[in-house]
């Protein structure tokens, strides 16, 4: 998509600056103009009263997709402290690349973060880029697209990866629509298609009964968000060796719509589920919020975090942040205890790649027997409670 003033028509009257939501758009010698930063999102087009704004279809001229090499993550970093999906999705990108016969690089945004660009080369990276700003130190969307859209331009990347999270998933659609290339969000697989060398970028869609395989033929780079917790990080190795270059963008002041003035941290109880060690989870079979006390009992004897199942966090038994599966998160712990859940193909999604299962469930037929190492059929209210009792005696 493109889109143009027509000089003829346009009288000047500032509505379409009104409708910008980028503030992109300029009016000189009485002819509305757009600035550099406009994004061609077309929200001025139904503002003007005489149709002098036009947004012009694609030509359907194809990209240039052989001068894209690569694969870059975006390092996410808050506080001078990677994120554990960057590590993740550096895990991943090394499988990735041993099929596309290519590097890795990393993209590292922040202000006195070069210090964690050897961590980036000892988990899989080849060359970290690294855009240090002072004005980059506080994550703000307009600031962030603009260095990690210049990058991409100058490197060319056949393909980016961002995790999901709130950073992301807001990050990550500007890009694709400044570079106009496509973005598959809250991806749980990726793979490569051995014919063509495109990436495989799998999905939940229909509220997690399909999963959708997508491709981005024409144009590139490939681009993903992946869900945290999913990837298989690779231990870290020292002795890798690695280049780093401090790329630079000038950020002006026109690129800050916003500014942090403070940040402050609210204090609460969160499920952390993606680093947790032990997960025990629980279902329908729980029976309600008191149900979910005594899965708290066991968890706290283990020392691990309670998870749901969709219809726990459905039924209001348990809150959106401990939900597991493919509309919730998806988790690696090294144990993991299924309470009352009957298994369907969504929440297995989301904790088969557990390091050892335990299934606890009336039902000798339930669907997450098929994939417990352990399977126990037992009414859980009478087994649990037993369980913890054996486990303080343990202790």
């Amino acid at each position: 998509m493109a889109i143009k003033i027509i000089e003829e028509k346009c009288i000047g009257c500032g509505k379409c600056i009104r409708a910008c939501p980028y503030d992109a758009v300029e009016v000189v010698d009485k002819k509305a103009r757009f600035k550099e930063n406009c994004t061609e999102c077309g929200a001025c087009v139904g503002s003007c009263p005489t149709d002098a704004i036009e947004l012009l279809k694609d030509s359907g001229s194809k990209m240039d997709i052989t001068q894209y090499k690569g694969i870059m993550v975006f390092a996410e970093q808050r506080d001078g402290m990677l994120k554990k999906v960057a590590i993740e999705l550096l895990g991943r990108a090394r499988g990735l690349a041993a099929e596309l016969g290519c590097d890795v690089s990393a993209a590292l945004l922040g202000h006195k973060v070069e210090g964690l660009a050897k961590d980036l080369i000892a988990r899989g990276a080849d060359k970290v880029y690294v855009i240090d700003d002072a004005q980059l130190e506080k994550y703000t969307t307009t600031a962030y697209t603009k260095a990690m859209v210049t990058l991409i331009v100058k490197v060319k990347p056949e393909v980016v990866l961002y995790g999901a999270t709130h950073v992301g998933r807001d990050l990550a659609p500007r890009i694709a629509r400044r570079l106009g290339t496509g973005l598959t969000a809250d991806c749980t697989e990726l793979t490569v298609e051995k014919e063509k060398k495109l990436l495989q970028q799998t999905r939940p869609a229909f509220g997690g009964n399909v999963m959708a395989t997508i491709w981005c033929q024409n144009h590139r780079p490939q681009m993903s968000t992946v869900r945290p917790g999913i990837m298989k990080e690779l231990d870290s190795d020292p002795a890798r060796k690695g280049t780093t270059e401090t790329f630079k963008v000038e950020l002006k002041p026109d690129d800050l719509k916003t500014k942090v003035l403070e940040v402050v941290k609210e204090v609460r109880k969160v499920a952390n589920l993606e680093d947790a060690k032990i997960i025990v989870s629980g279902g329908r079979g729980v029976g309600g919020k008191d149900g979910f006390k005594t899965i708290q009992k066991l968890a706290d004897a283990l020392g691990g975090e309670v998870g749901g199942s969709r219809v726990a966090v459905e039924k209001g038994w348990i809150s959106k942040d401990h939900q597991v599966g493919q509309t919730g998160k998806t988790v690696r712990p090294k144990l993991y205890i299924a309470c009352g859940i009957s298994g369907s193909i969504q929440h297995r999604a989301g904790m088969s790649n557990a390091g050892f299962i335990v299934a606890v469930n009336k039902d000798p037929n339930a669907q997450i027997f098929g994939v417990a190492d352990v399977g126990i059929v037992a009414d859980l209210h009478e087994f649990i409670p037993k369980f913890v009792e054996e486990l303080k005696k343990g202790k």
